[in-house]
């Protein structure tokens, strides 16, 4: 079995915020999380978050993990001061350590297990993932022979300049054969410019140690400021649109266009430019999506058109038209064949097959049979001020331009309701409902004068 602890304690004051570095959000998820949902090749495995500042704000953001370990580090004293926690939760362990930095987020699950197996195979009592950057500048660098067998580790600080040659650097991940690593934990000492005690420095009581290299350097770049979090999203936006071009999504102007690595997309489906989609997000082949729409939590069936619109935890079917500045939201279901149209907005309703709500419209709390075609203006009125109400339309059904629709209330199969009419009551099935005062015209009237 393996054990992975990931380093989770510090604040992070370059990120200049209250919020513990590792909340942080990363195309949203936090990078902790991040961190996390790369274990996913490692079925079997305890996992200990090692936490401190604010060390239950972290606990709670972390809920929905199963199985999670919290370690607390009171007083932030390095990566080796963190992962002597360990020692007393470790107890009797006789398997792998893998350790992670909670503000690294973009690693890859191949990445680690290829960190793992070589771990295994080669029967390393330690082994560091290193990377090839092209500015080394800042970092230590890892020097090792021919067999990957580490050497040293130079600090750049005390690096010479044919040392600093070297584009080696240590990427911060380790896997350690946690006996050997208990053994030498208390030897660690803090006789440096920080005070602190390195993980690093048990590589020097150790043996074998060898190193690996990641093909990509950007997956070990860390977090430590809002310049860096914006490099992390803009490399994870390559990856997750170069991915969905080569499984044949088109995505004109890729640049302005933003993906979720949550969001799916099948084969033919056309992302025009200023487009984002969010979170759990299914799109369907055929359909053609934007330019300027937000689609986040939501499906949209096959060969649908959404463009200029805003569409959140709902359902759009096959066929169907949204936009332009439509707002689908809060679990609205759209039928197939729909026509949702200009300034729409639908909340928390079903509308039914073929349906058109073209131009101008409210529909909250409201379910449509087939073919009802909304006039201009139409709204369901569905809050009395204290609840919200049900509206009823009947399959076939007609409403004229501003009528409003007073919940609660039940408009029967192919009525038609007259334009500008307010209806309070139900409405029978094939029936003309007229709900709005007469018309008066006074001939010769015109208004009196003020006097001066």
């Amino acid at each position: 079995m393996v054990a992975v602890a990931i380093l989770a304690a510090g604040r992070g004051t370059r990120m200049k915020s209250d919020l513990p570095k590792v909340l942080h959000q990363l195309a949203g998820r936090s990078l902790v999380e991040r961190v996390l949902d790369s274990l996913s090749q490692i079925p079997r495995s305890r996992r200990l978050i090692i936490v401190g500042y604010r060390g239950e704000q972290v606990q709670t953001a972390l809920e929905r993990y199963d199985n999670l370990e919290f370690v607390e580090q009171k007083d932030q004293l390095g990566t080796g001061h963190a992962i002597q926690q360990l020692l007393p939760h470790l107890e009797g362990f006789e398997g792998d350590l893998l350790v992670l930095n909670g503000d690294v987020p973009l690693l890859r699950p191949e990445t680690i297990q290829m960190l793992l197996s070589t771990h295994k195979e080669q029967g390393n009592a330690a082994t560091i993932l290193t990377a090839q950057v092209p500015d080394p500048k800042g970092y230590g660098r890892v020097f090792c022979d021919s067999k990957h067998q580490l050497k040293q580790i130079v600090e750049d600080r005390d690096c010479t300049a044919a040392q600093k040659q070297n584009r080696r650097i240590n990427g911060g991940v380790y896997c350690f054969h946690w006996p050997d690593l208990a053994k030498v934990l208390p030897s660690l000492k803090s006789e440096n410019d920080q005070g602190e005690f390195y993980l690093t420095d048990a590589v020097n009581y150790l043996h074998p140690v060898r190193v690996v290299q990641v093909e990509d350097y950007q997956e070990i770049l860390g977090i430590n400021d809002r310049k860096q979090l914006a490099k992390a999203y803009q490399i994870l936006q390559m990856r997750v649109k170069d991915a969905w071009m080569s499984a044949g999504v088109t995505l004109i102007d890729p640049d302005s266009i933003t993906i979720d690595d949550t969001v799916q997309l099948e084969s033919d489906a056309i992302v025009e430019p200023q487009t984002h989609l969010r979170g759990n997000t299914l799109i369907k082949s055929g359909s053609h999506i934007g330019p300027g729409t937000t689609i986040e939590d939501s499906e949209i069936g096959e060969n649908v058109r959404v463009m200029y619109s805003v569409v959140s935890h709902s359902q759009v079917k096959a066929g169907s038209r949204i936009g332009p500045y439509a707002h689908l939201r809060g679990e609205a279901q759209i039928g197939e064949s729909c026509r949702i149209g200009n300034f729409v907005e639908v909340k928390k309703s079903k509308i039914g097959d073929r349906t058109n709500v073209a131009h101008l419209s409210y529909l909250g709390d409201t379910t449509t049979g087939d073919r009802v075609n909304v006039g201009a203006g139409t709204i369901t009125a569905n809050y009395d001020g204290v609840q919200k109400h049900q509206t009823h339309i009947g399959s076939g059904t007609k409403t004229g331009s501003n009528s409003v629709l007073v919940a609660p209330v039940s408009i029967g199969e192919n009525v038609t309701i007259a334009a500008g009419s307010t209806i309070t009551n139900d409405v029978p099935d094939h029936s003309l409902a007229i709900a709005r005062s007469r018309q008066t015209v006074k001939p010769d009237w015109q208004l009196k004068p003020k006097a001066d």
